[in-house]
């Protein structure tokens, strides 16, 4: 049995590799934000833990490379999969950034070092067989790091704080590796829109139910799911539906005035 040309035993075993790697992600989950050693003799004694009741990286970890699979499929040539090997490689570090900056409210430096290291290696590897791919991609990291970089300045000259953490800026700089120009574009959009709903309610929520002055929402975990969307939506589809909304919305209210 196939689907998208792959066979159902593959996504078997792409699922089972998404189990263990979700299982180190629940690891590093606890130790990056304790600033310690990832690799260990400890890491053979995570039982003792109490981490094999954390499931919840191993099977989104699991779901989501089967979907990467699904998205991208198998090729014939080596170098026509390289975009299956990134997101795939990618996927458990932004799982990783989610749960970290939405308890510890970082996005921890190691996990975006290693996102940029192993971004410049597969822009490397693009670039031998198309170098305007590479360097779209090269591009991508610097619109990536300077739409959150100016974000954060314009926030400490008009607000008299940052509106976005350093984390941040480098979380979207290594992100524009994998992206490219028009998809680290698309993710801002998605991560802005999808943050700008949920606030009102997470604002809410704190104010009348749980009856919590913070006001802090860290804003990672509106990156990745923004990430996450415009992995698996086609090319330009963000922007299109954004300028869709906005339509909608600017006709709304004209029709008020009117």
């Amino acid at each position: 049995m196939f689907f998208n040309n792959v066979h159902i035993l593959v996504y078997l075993g792409i699922g089972i590799i998404g189990l263990i790697v979700g299982k180190f992600c629940a690891w590093c989950n606890v130790r990056l934000p304790e600033n310690k050693k990832i690799f260990s003799k400890e890491f053979f004694e995570i039982n003792k833990k109490g981490l094999e009741k954390n499931y919840i990286f191993m099977i989104l970890t699991a779901i989501t490379y089967i979907g990467i699979l699904y998205r991208f499929g198998i090729k014939e040539e080596i170098y026509q999969n390289l975009d299956l090997v990134k997101f795939l490689i990618l996927a458990p570090m932004l799982i990783l950034s989610f749960f970290i900056d939405l308890k510890h409210r970082i996005l921890p430096n190691r996990v975006n070092l290693t996102m940029f290291e192993v971004g410049l290696i597969i822009t490397f590897l693009y670039g031998i067989t198309n170098l305007n791919l590479a360097k779209d991609m090269i591009f991508g990291m610097f619109v990536g790091g300077l739409i959150f970089c100016g974000i954060t300045l314009l926030g400490g000259l008009f607000a008299g704080k940052e509106a976005m953490g350093l984390g941040d800026v480098k979380f979207m700089g290594a992100l524009g590796l994998y992206m490219g120009v028009i998809k680290i574009v698309e993710v801002s959009i998605a991560a802005f829109f999808i943050a700008a709903v949920a606030s009102i309610f997470i604002l809410i929520y704190r104010h009348y139910i749980s009856k919590s002055d913070d006001e802090y929402i860290p804003f990672g975990p509106f990156l990745v799911i923004g990430a996450f969307i415009c992995i698996f939506a086609p090319s330009k589809a963000v922007i299109t539906i954004f300028l869709g909304i906005c339509g909608w919305i600017s006709q709304k209210i004209l029709g008020i005035f009117n």
